[in-house]
């Protein structure tokens, strides 16, 4: 359950406060000023009364401009900072941030004065279960997904070899040090202790992301380095770099916050918010008496990320919750790690052109032509890839539109995959994989599988989600045999025996004799795009009743069974709950969920949950596209648009549906 800290909730009905500011930079950061407005405050500019509020950032040179006005008028200081997730790069180079700490009392890294962050771990119960449950999976997703503050960087990137001890640099003269009861001899120091504490260890000194890109200069410097010490400025993951750490050290970096979730229990030389509460070494002169309590990590990272933080959904343009800011921000991440490289894009027809420079050309532009020599991946679509094609298969996710693909419909989610494609069992995919990682879950994985599903059934959402009634049925026990078409890739790799629609509906037959057996056309067939038609006399016999343009979903409801070559019906029916038989292999087959009367590969030979399975296929291996912010999303708001509908294709595409009809015959021209 998302947990909302109680002013975002409040913003919307509460009376805008005013805050004025005096720094150029709130006039040009627009992000900034949207989350200040939603969270409840009226920028202006002009002199505050005793009765209005004055904003600064943080406690940078520019913020003593409103301190002074604040003296002078007796109006409040709202000092704003970024929040510990912020953006791929930093501040500094153009990005804007995703949350902002909005502390009407003081800032967190200055340690002479309480905070809000302060006050609510050394105050707050924090011991709302929700909320320490959403920061323990908060925690372990961020590991995963190598998050930190600034994500730019490639989880992959080669660190110093494992056994040394980390020290970490930062910005010289930045507030956090400055405000934190350090200087530039307390870096010394720390560096120092560092090899006392530990003789003969390996020191790797990491400089800070924006001493890299040429922002600002560290306190180490070359001269520092030495046999024994590595300065080390790779764009790499702090998780991995805490994995290979024996010991870590710092002043006040974030990145001692994270050394904490990571499991260490950092030696901290300045006085950072996440010092004196138990889970570090605190070896500044000057302890706090004020931060005498114990915390768990848990309740730090609940107080720190939940409850001080305020976030933004840039989707829906509002304040949200944690979870929603992490989903988006996992997104947009791996969207910037699997895409900055730039893709070449191989045999794609021209409608398809589009969509994918929307899903993987926002990084760099993807060419699409004849495969060129360089550094680019290749992609191709997954239907005409050839045989050990070294090339990275595309194909549609499993909650792809409204709407047909063959009908020219942009899609929401597309996989790639570098092994294989889920619907081709003669080889590993990427997918069965993700679906063997996932066979032990933690709580908050099952949790959101789990929460995804009961979304999807209630929200009535399939593949395609196409409308239609469905009629009335005869009592008994009923079975639904779903069409497909018949030269389908997943036909021609995956069915095996039985590969047409025909000898589908006689094998249903023969195995329900008695049953009311359903027979759904596939919309495409249904469409007259492509092959698979059963005409109404081969059905004598064989099927009781024919259902054309039905929903998918509605059909489900009223079904015992699913009786299906490939379909992903089949895993549809699996999330509502139903009986499922195969007679092919499709990539839910083979894990102890569906009755398999057909050849399953024996590498998949292993019993998963259904939440798995699910996290797997529609959280793991697709990724989403909003089609409303034109941004990479989690799944759960492509669910949202999916079932809310709201958004249409382009007028070129519309066009392109409306020829595609009259030469419906020509589908291969535009597959």
């Amino acid at each position: 359950m998302a947990v909302t800290p109680d002013h975002n909730a409040a913003a919307g009905t509460a009376k805008l406060r005013r805050l004025f500011y005096y720094n150029a930079g709130f006039l040009r950061q627009r992000r900034v000023r949207r989350i200040l407005q939603l969270a409840g405050y009226e920028l202006k500019l002009g002199k505050p009364t005793a009765d209005d509020q004055i904003a600064v950032w943080g406690r940078s040179p520019y913020a003593a401009r409103g301190e002074a006005m604040a003296t002078r008028t007796g109006a409040g200081l709202v000092r704003i900072e970024d929040t510990f997730l912020r953006s791929l790069r930093p501040g500094r180079a153009g990005e804007p941030p995703i949350g902002l700490i909005i502390d009407e009392t003081g800032v967190h890294f200055d340690a002479e004065r309480p905070s809000k962050l302060e006050t609510i771990l050394a105050e707050d119960p924090l011991d709302n279960a929700a909320e320490l449950k959403l920061a323990r999976a908060g925690i372990e997703r961020m590991k995963e997904a190598h998050l930190s503050k600034y994500a730019g960087f490639d989880p992959a990137a080669p660190c110093p070899e494992a056994g040394y001890v980390l020290v970490i640099d930062q910005t010289r003269g930045d507030a956090s040090v400055t405000h934190g009861r350090a200087d530039a001899n307390t870096f010394k120091e720390m560096l120092y202790y560092a090899q006392e504490d530990n003789p003969g260890a390996r020191i790797v000194i990491k400089t800070h992301p924006e001493t890299r890109e040429g922002f600002r200069q560290g306190y180490f410097r070359a001269e520092d380095a030495s046999r024994k010490i590595e300065l080390f400025d790779g764009a790499v993951s702090p998780w991995a770099l805490m994995e290979g750490a024996i010991a870590v050290y710092t002043v006040s970096s974030q990145m001692g916050f994270e050394a904490i979730m990571a499991g260490h229990r950092p030696q901290v030389f300045g006085q950072p918010f996440y010092a004196g509460w138990g889970l570090s070494e605190d070896r500044n002169p000057h302890p706090l008496p004020r931060r005498g309590r114990v915390l768990t990590r848990a309740q730090l990272f609940a107080g720190t990320m939940i409850k001080a933080s305020t976030w933004y959904d840039l989707h829906d343009d509002r304040l949200c919750s944690f979870e929603e800011a992490l989903g988006s921000f996992e997104a947009a991440v791996r969207c910037w790690r699997e895409d900055h490289k730039g893709w070449q894009a191989a045999e794609m027809r021209l409608w398809k052109r589009a969509p994918l420079q929307a899903f993987y050309g926002t990084h760099k532009r993807i060419r699409f032509g004849k495969t060129e020599k360089g550094a680019r991946r290749v992609m191709v679509w997954a239907g005409k890839a050839r045989e050990n094609d070294t090339r990275v298969r595309l194909e549609d996710g499993f909650l792809r539109s409204r709407g047909l693909g063959a009908a020219l419909t942009p899609p929401l989610s597309l996989v790639l995959d570098d092994l294989g494609i889920y619907y081709d069992p003669t080889r590993e995919s990427r997918l069965e994989r993700l679906v063997k990682s996932r066979a032990q879950m933690r709580d908050d994985q099952t949790a959101r599988a789990r929460t995804l599903i009961e979304a999807i059934c209630e929200r009535g959402v399939t593949k395609y989600n196409l409308g239609g009634d469905v009629p009335d049925l005869p009592e008994g026990q009923r079975v639904l045999v779903p069409g497909q078409v018949e030269d389908d890739a997943s036909i021609r790799l995956g069915a095996g025996e039985i590969c047409t629609n025909l000898g589908l509906l006689r094998a249903a037959r023969a195995a329900h004799p008695k049953a009311v057996i359903v027979f759904k056309p596939h919309p495409d067939v249904e469409a007259g795009l492509r092959p698979g038609a059963v005409s109404a006399e081969e059905l004598v016999g064989l099927a009781d009743v024919l259902v054309e343009r039905a929903s998918a979903d509605a059909l489900l409801a009223v079904v015992d069974e699913v009786f299906t070559m490939t379909s992903l019906l089949g895993f549809e029916a699996l999330l509502r709950g139903r009986k499922v038989t195969t007679t092919g292999a499709p990539f839910y087959a083979g894990w102890g969920l569906t009755t398999d009367k057909g050849r399953v590969p024996a590498r998949r030979g292993m019993h998963v949950s259904l939440e798995t399975l699910v996290h797997a296929a529609l959280i793991d291996y697709p990724r989403y596209f909003d089609p409303v912010s034109k941004r990479p999303c989690a799944p759960e708001l492509a669910l949202k648009r999916l079932a809310e509908g709201g958004y249409a294709r382009g007028p070129a595409n519309r066009a392109l549906a409306k020829v595609q009809g009259v030469f419906a015959s020509y589908a291969h021209l535009w597959r």
